[in-house]
């Protein structure tokens, strides 16, 4: 059964985009309901490997009205952000509805606006819903031809914590963006001989250049043409690393900035694979054309055994099943707007945007913006008021190409 009168508003997910957008919202006065799928607020993040540390600096990557703590390093790690979000949704008395999935969004037809939510233990209707489920809601189903016949351990990036139960063992990662890069440096890191293959080239740029955090220099970027943004990120990259394509990277067609406008694709944020790789500690191959019962074949006619493979092949929001409001979507699946698309102007999606600038950063504006735009534009109860729009929205997604 239906609550009777509509919910001011309703975010699903309780992870940094849901518990932002209820913060913002409360200090504009606008009580939301948080309803959450797991058993925690956070849950992608317990989920992540252990070694994950933010790739963005603490000060420009927390949310709205509470910076991280003055003893959290430069880059906080997996449990600092956990720990982070527990304090923030108790500093905001957000208490999430935990271990209540999401079903379904879709308009109220009873008249007067809103949407009707689904939910695992009742149905809400609500004046605003505000989408917070993340980019990472899914591994990607990809599959690698002849994996069926691979007779060792095969698991998504998704399912990996650690590399200390593969060492001594020879182990391919598949896919070599920033998850993929740094669970073979974790591989090596941990006494397991690692293969990274790419699957097409991939920009590849320091964490940090000359003592310049490389988030921050995206920020004073952001609004240079593109291609006087790529020519910056070529020639730090080249200075930081030399010439990648002797290591086995070569040179995309697309400089950083544009195959993330075009492509959506983060280049690799290198916190130390590509030191790994020039020491002959993790081997750089093509391509995977095949597995086979003791390893892989690859683009370029070479076989190698493995013991198990890591498919580091990404993730996708998987918001077609969720959310059943025509034109809100693109489609590959991702939100067209951040207010709905235009369609439904109180369906909001926060958390979709890939950025040179920080995804969290971006969330915070995100957050500021819709709940800006749900209170009417009434002033928040304490602290600045942001009127502006989110920074950057996110581009109609091309056709995905394998990385």
């Amino acid at each position: 059964m239906a609550n009777e009168a509509p919910l001011p508003a309703l975010i699903i997910g309780a992870g940094p985009a849901g518990l932002a957008s209820a913060a913002c919202l409360a200090r504009r006065g606008v009580e939301a309901v948080v309803l959450e799928a797991e058993a925690n607020l956070g849950a992608s993040w317990r989920r992540h490997y252990d070694r994950l540390h933010l790739h963005t600096v603490k000060e420009e990557s927390h949310l709205p009205g509470l910076p991280f703590d003055a003893a959290v390093g430069r880059y906080p790690s997996r449990d600092e952000v956990v720990a982070y979000l527990e304090t923030y949704a108790a500093r905001f008395a957000i208490a999430p509805r935990t271990g209540e999935a999401a079903r379904r969004v879709r308009p109220d037809g009873e008249g007067g606006g809103g949407f009707v939510v689904e939910a695992s233990r009742q149905i809400y209707r609500a004046r605003a819903v505000v989408v917070a489920t993340g980019v990472n809601r899914a591994p990607n189903p990809e599959r690698l031809p002849g994996d069926e016949r691979f007779g060792g351990a095969l698991l998504h990036a998704s399912a990996y914590r650690s590399g200390e139960p593969f060492a001594g063992r020879r182990v391919l990662v598949v896919g070599a963006g920033n998850t993929g890069a740094e669970l073979a440096l974790d591989l090596a890191e941990r006494g397991a001989r690692p293969t990274l293959a790419l699957r097409t080239p991939v920009n590849v740029v320091p964490r940090d250049f000359l003592g310049m955090p490389t988030q921050v220099t995206g920020i004073r970027l952001r609004r240079a043409p593109l291609g006087l943004a790529d020519a910056a990120s070529r020639l730090v990259s080249r200075l930081a690393f030399g010439d990648l394509s002797r290591l086995g990277f070569p040179r995309p067609a697309r400089g950083a900035l544009s195959d993330l406008a075009l492509r959506r694709r983060i280049p690799l944020i290198d916190v130390g694979t590509i030191a790994a790789v020039a020491r002959g500690e993790i081997a750089v191959r093509p391509a995977v054309a095949r597995l086979t019962e003791t390893g892989a074949v690859f683009a370029d006619g070479r076989a190698e055994a493995f013991d198990a493979v890591v498919l580091a092949t990404g993730y996708r929001p998987a918001l077609e099943g969720l959310v059943d409001v025509a034109g809100v979507l693109d489609e590959h699946g991702y939100p067209r707007d951040w207010r709905g698309g235009g369609a439904c102007p109180d369906l909001y999606f926060v958390g979709y945007a890939n950025v040179s600038t920080g995804l969290l950063r971006e969330i915070a504006r995100e957050a500021e913006a819709v709940a800006e735009a749900v209170a009417g534009a009434r002033p928040p109860v304490d602290g600045e008021r942001v009127t502006s729009p989110p920074e950057a929205t996110p581009p109609a997604r091309p056709a995905r190409k394998k990385a």
